[in-house]
């Protein structure tokens, strides 16, 4: 059985399913739900007990793909699902007004299929609507019985600390991986002196990490990493060091070039969760192998020496969207 994390008080599997992709945005998504089913089945069978998803995968898809995958066996599955992106009270843009927020996990619990979710995550910090008032909201929910934990998404730690004041944060969720080391400044630090876990997605890079994206060639034409600057520009060619340090490691350890990089990732703390996303059995097996993976102190300590990718992990749109003040509404 697989080791387990601690998200606040909520215990998850070290490794859980990030299914996003077998929904939206990257090259095959939505082509082949029996195999996604057969994916998080497979999943579950080797220990997996936590799973993401988010309303706006789709929109919807990925929760109702989700829900159909579980019928019959949510009992001890942590189901993760995110509100904020879709705006169900006509409202443009970001939306985490109260109303929203019941509206969202109203529609996220039919398609799940579920009388509750175990964490609810606010998507993206809404910088109109106080986050006095959405944690207000998700603390209703709490105490209805309708949510279990919640979470909050790509927050900056002055958001987590204000949030955190109102209802107990089990977990923040933002990119962290060998190509993006941003919350090791800031918000590892603040997460750990209030007690709160860390769930990275995108752990390998969006499968950069894995060594078997040298080139775009093989992407779907709408494949979203075909704008990424990571991957634009001459950053790929720049960021394949990273991979040729991290293949290096997985020789010396027998084991792949993705599980090197998530037991890298398992070795910052029994607090950090990675959810790897994939659409296959096979890589499901590999992926959570890496629990078993042990990294000598030496080779953590050259993966850490690395730098950064080169390249913003998003476009300037998408990076607008991050909280980083906390000085919103």
């Amino acid at each position: 059985m697989m080791r387990t994390s601690s998200l606040g008080a909520l215990r998850v599997s070290r490794i859980g399913l990030g299914a996003m992709g077998m929904s939206a945005f990257y090259t095959g998504a939505g082509r082949g739900d029996a195999e996604s089913i057969r994916t998080i089945h497979h999943a579950l069978d080797l220990g997996v007990t936590h799973v993401d998803t988010a309303e706006v995968y789709g929109p919807y898809a990925n929760e109702e793909l989700v829900g159909r995958a579980l019928k019959g066996r949510r009992d001890g599955v942590v189901v993760a699902t995110k509100f904020g992106l879709v705006s169900h009270t006509g409202r443009p843009g970001l939306d985490s007004t109260p109303a929203n927020v019941r509206a969202a996990l109203e529609g996220s619990l039919t398609r799940l299929g579920t009388d509750h979710v175990d964490l609810l995550y606010q998507h993206r910090v809404d910088p109109d609507t106080p986050i006095e008032e959405t944690v207000g909201a998700l603390a209703d929910l709490v105490a209805e019985g309708k949510v279990r934990h919640i979470g909050l998404s790509e927050a900056s730690p002055a958001t987590i600390r204000r949030a955190h004041a109102v209802h107990p944060v089990a977990a923040l969720q933002t990119e962290y991986s060998l190509w993006t080391r941003d919350p090791e400044a800031e918000i590892l630090p603040v997460l750990r002196e209030l007690g709160i876990g860390l769930v990275p997605y995108s752990p390998l890079g969006h499968g950069f990490l894995t060594g078997g994206i040298r080139s775009l060639d093989g992407l779907d034409a709408d494949d979203w990493r075909r704008t990424n600057p990571r991957f634009t520009g001459g950053n790929l060619e720049r960021n394949l060091r990273i991979v040729d340090e991290v293949r290096a490691v997985a020789e010396e350890v027998g084991a792949t070039l993705a599980q090197v990089a998530l037991a890298w990732l398992l070795a910052q703390g029994g607090d950090v969760a990675p959810i790897p996303g994939t659409t296959r059995v096979a890589r499901v097996t590999e992926n959570t192998a890496a629990d078993g993976v042990a990294l000598t102190g030496d080779q953590v300590a050259r993966l850490n020496r690395l730098t950064p990718a080169s390249g913003e992990r998003f476009d300037e749109g998408n990076m607008a969207a991050i909280d980083r003040s906390g000085d919103g509404a």
